[in-house]
């Protein structure tokens, strides 16, 4: 049995506490990343072009519905996280199951969305013609599994909210292996297409998701998981969605103005869709260190605000961030150096490889100020402070995007205007975040409870 202390990271050195929390949650995300990774080498050599174009161009698509319902899962953790930090038993029982029934409802949702709006999302987006049958039989039937990425991720918020990141870790592990061997057979073996790729990503999803569920039913001295206590606490609710709803907004504004940015690309053709899509795949990695310690500081500063250890939740702000810039830099670097192999893994056509490059060339060096914003989010929504990056999200990644494509396109019609919208846009928000982080009052003005019991 698991002791309450075995999650607490407002103990022990900051330094040594965050990396251990940290490195399971890169090695899962690691592993989520590779496997995407392999759908896609997979759908590119076994299919072709046009089933790259359609799933890479399905991606943004996919986070712009499911980002929403993955923000309303971070702020359970945020709420869920801060109760474990004061070790307030009786309010992280009632969040848990609170955030599981979110979860079911948000399923529904998601579900529902995607398979009736699936057509005219996709013709919004100005998907091809000759891209659009495989797209949306693509779409469709990666929704029509929703509820196992809902809940997977539900369920594996509520378990890094207590400070296990080690068994989702394994469940993204075991999902991982099995999407691989799962696309080999039904892409390779049965030839099923696109549909092969997206039913296989269902089914692996299922399998992290009932696995995480078999944890969270076993004995525990902080809750007892129960269906029957499955119920609304409309303070509880409050507080997630207080939480949870500026994230879901700001994950969905932020995949609204690259699905914006994805139509600008579509309309350069099906060839320069495959290259930036083969590229996305290969920027998740970027990605890792930067989401990795975002989600880490987000409970690591929601525990230590429970517990009132103000200095702490500085000090370990102060650690991850660099942390983050240090790995998405080398990172960048790779990429920037070695872009022309990287893509030609993907597909061997010129034009495909010529148009992922020419992404990475103008992107790859900017990758730090990917760390910058979103570790000072994490922080921010932590501290309860998440409508800030959501309001800079909105104005930066959405409005000024948008409005920098449509007006430069206009002038200059090349594909390499749109791809600098990534950089410029990042420029902006890292500084704006900074400023907030360093002149601003973000951290609660009064003390905690426990705080005060601790001075007194």
């Amino acid at each position: 049995m698991a002791r309450l202390s075995d999650g607490l990271l407002t103990e022990g050195p900051i330094g040594k506490k965050l990396i251990a929390f940290t490195i399971p949650i890169f090695l899962g995300n690691l592993f989520q990343q590779l496997y995407n990774t392999a759908d896609t080498l997979i759908v590119g050599r076994l299919i072709g072009s046009d089933a790259l174009a359609a799933v890479g161009s399905s991606g943004n698509l996919i986070f712009l519905i499911v980002g929403f319902f993955n923000g309303l899962s971070l702020g359970a953790g945020v709420v869920i996280a801060r109760h474990f930090g004061a070790q307030e038993r009786e309010q992280v029982n009632k969040a848990i199951h609170n955030t599981l029934l979110v979860g079911l409802v948000s399923s529904a949702v998601v579900t529902l969305i995607g398979l009736v709006l699936a057509p005219q999302i996709l013709g919004w987006m100005g998907t091809p013609e000759e891209v659009m049958p495989l797209s949306l039989e693509y779409f469709r039937t990666y929704f029509a599994g929703a509820v196992s990425m809902v809940m997977y991720n539900m369920l594996a918020g509520i378990l890094q909210a207590m400070g296990d990141s080690r068994h989702p870790l394994y469940y993204l592990i075991t999902a991982s292996i099995t999407n691989v061997v799962l696309d080999l057979v039904f892409i390779g073996v049965f030839h099923w297409g696109v549909f092969g790729a997206a039913f296989a990503t269902v089914i692996s999803q299922a399998l992290s998701a009932v696995l995480a569920f078999i944890r969270l039913r076993q004995p525990n001295p902080v809750y007892h998981l129960s269906l029957r206590s499955l119920r609304v606490e409309p303070r509880i609710l409050r507080e997630t969605l207080r939480a949870g709803l500026p994230a879901g907004v700001q994950n969905s504004v932020t995949a609204l103005a690259n699905v914006i940015v994805q139509s600008n690309i579509n309309a350069f053709g099906a060839i320069a869709m495959a290259g930036s899509g083969a590229y996305s795949k290969l920027e998740g990695f970027a990605f890792l260190p930067v989401t990795c310690f975002s989600m880490a500081l987000t409970t690591f500063i929601s525990q230590n605000l429970g517990a009132g250890k103000l200095d702490r939740a500085r000090q370990g702000t102060r650690f991850g961030m660099i942390c983050s810039m240090v790995m998405a830099e080398i990172i960048g670097v790779i990429f920037f150096v070695f872009a022309s192999p990287l893509m030609a893994a993907f597909n061997s056509d010129p034009g495909v490889i010529a148009s992922g490059v020419a992404r990475a060339r103008i992107c790859a060096l900017f990758f730090f100020l990917l760390a910058v914003t979103h570790c000072i989010s994490g922080v921010l929504r932590g501290a309860g402070r998440s409508i800030i990056p959501m309001i800079v999200m909105l104005v930066c990644w959405c409005i000024i995007r948008v409005s920098y494509i449509t007006i430069t396109v206009q002038f200059i019609p090349r594909i390499e205007v749109v791809f600098w919208a990534y950089p410029i846009t990042w420029i902006l928000s890292s500084a704006v975040l900074a400023i907030y982080y360093k002149k601003a009052k973000w951290l609660p003005i009064e003390p905690t409870s426990t705080e005060q019991t601790q001075a007194a």
